[in-house]
């Protein structure tokens, strides 16, 4: 029996009082995924982008009627969760309301819109000998992801891989085990709606961390790409254990930097949503610069802003200054993703020593400028080697939604392959087709 044939995929409520206990044999019944999610990904590779299309309708709208559902499930997690003792921020991410399940109904709605990258010819030429040659995007094949509390990423890893033609094996976090298998159940449901084999979407349904390293093992070469979504203490993990290639997310220590050109009312609005809209997300500003040339009208405004809005502040000397409020800043402060209504506050000399920071203590993730100098702009884009930077935007704005990709899987800070969000078109390769009328070699 597959994962996903293990849970119900109906609107009615689920039965989830603990997480599924574990197989006798984890690595067989991993093994067996394998199996079945590499049979599945041949049938999808081919599958025509209309018979794609349905079938991720048709799961966004059993998400929608599996409402009631999802909250129970999700319910039960909040619950263990709160036992646990877990932060506010956590709880954030974890906790689901008839809005966010009707947000992650739009999301595989809005990637159901998108156009199918598969069979895309990127370029052609021809050679001299008459031979026509074109480059044409393809499936990766079977992709895992790991992830951690947040069951949206269920839905959004889900219709991502199916745009693209791949089969996917999920494996979410102890935490949302029974929120994320809810919204597992009701998509394979649309799946199978449209024709589509429930394989090409599973589920790990326990929590046994084996099932991780059978992963980062490539499940019998199964397995083509991991994608980890969560913590360092993941990431690190499947970075150092896994056989296969990753799509590495790294910590989001994000950087806002006011430039002495900055517009103070400007700053002000952008700071606080870049910190403050979602603490919890990767995108969350963690550390804010302050060029010294405007200090004087920039750094007291701009740091009780943060205080009022119920941030704690922790800074350097300067910033230590302005309130009484203020923490020192620890050396490990500018190091640190505090997921969490928390930032660290530093004056810099110019935007040199800016770029420095962000460079010595930044994980190439997410960065902004805050500027009405043009040439300053430039060079920070220019400069700042992260997967994202911005210019008097805020940083939440590091989203693949936001940039058009209906969803994304993960925010990639690596420079293989992909980078920054990875949404449908990064979760393809390509090959090269290659037309001939009889020519041979000489």
């Amino acid at each position: 029996m597959s994962a996903s044939s293990a849970m119900p995929m109906t609107g009615a409520p689920i039965e989830h009082a603990v997480p599924p206990e574990a197989p006798a044999d984890i690595a067989g019944h991993m093994a067996g995924l394998g199996r079945r999610a590499r049979a599945a990904a041949r049938v999808l590779a081919v599958a025509d982008a209309q018979t794609k299309t349905a079938a991720l309708k048709a799961a966004a709208h059993r998400i929608r009627a599996a409402a009631p559902a999802i909250l129970a499930a999700n319910a039960a997690d909040l619950a263990r969760a709160r036992a646990d003792g877990m932060s506010a921020a956590f709880l954030d991410r974890l906790a689901l309301d008839a809005g966010r399940i009707s947000a992650i109904a739009d999301g595989v709605e809005m990637v159901a819109g998108l156009p199918d990258p598969v069979g895309t010819v990127t370029e052609r030429w021809t050679r001299p000998n008459g031979l026509a040659i074109e480059r044409v995007r393809t499936p990766l094949g079977v992709i895992g992801v790991i992830y951690e509390s947040r069951p949206n990423v269920t839905a959004d890893a889900a219709a991502l891989c199916v745009r693209a033609g791949n089969a996917v094996i999920l494996r979410g976090g102890s935490d949302s085990l029974q929120s994320s298998g809810a919204i597992h159940a009701a998509f394979v449901a649309g799946l199978a709606e449209a024709g589509l084999p429930e394989d090409a979407v599973q589920f790990v349904p326990f929590a046994d961390r084996a099932a991780v390293g059978a992963m980062l093992a490539g499940l019998g070469g199964a397995l083509d790409v991991i994608v980890p979504r969560g913590g360092k203490g993941l990431v690190g993990r499947v970075q150092a254990e896994a056989r296969v290639p990753v799509f590495a997310h790294l910590d989001g220590i994000v950087h806002v930097y006011v430039h002495a050109a900055a517009d103070l009312a400007m700053a002000r609005t952008v700071l606080l949503n870049a910190k403050m809209r979602r603490t919890g997300i990767c995108g969350a500003a963690e550390t804010l610069l302050v060029d010294r040339a405007c200090a004087d009208r920039m750094l007291a405004p701009l740091v009780t802003a943060l205080l009022d809005a119920g941030c704690e502040v922790r800074g350097d000397a300067a910033t230590q200054a302005v309130d009484a409020r203020v923490v020192p800043a620890k050396p490990e402060d500018w190091d640190t993703e505090y997921e969490d209504a928390i930032i660290s506050v530093k004056l810099v000399s110019d935007l040199d020593e800016a770029i420095a920071h962000i460079e010595g203590h930044g994980s190439h993730h997410t960065d902004s400028i805050l500027t009405e100098d043009a040439e300053a702009a430039r060079r920070f884009l220019a400069e700042v080697d992260s997967a994202i930077v911005l210019h008097n935007a805020s940083t939440q704005f590091a989203d693949g939604g936001e940039f058009g990709f209906g969803a994304e899987i993960g925010i990639a800070t690596g420079r293989m392959h992909a980078r920054g969000p990875v949404g449908a078109e990064q979760l393809t390769t390509f090959k090269y087709r290659v037309h001939g009328s009889g020519q041979t070699r000489p």
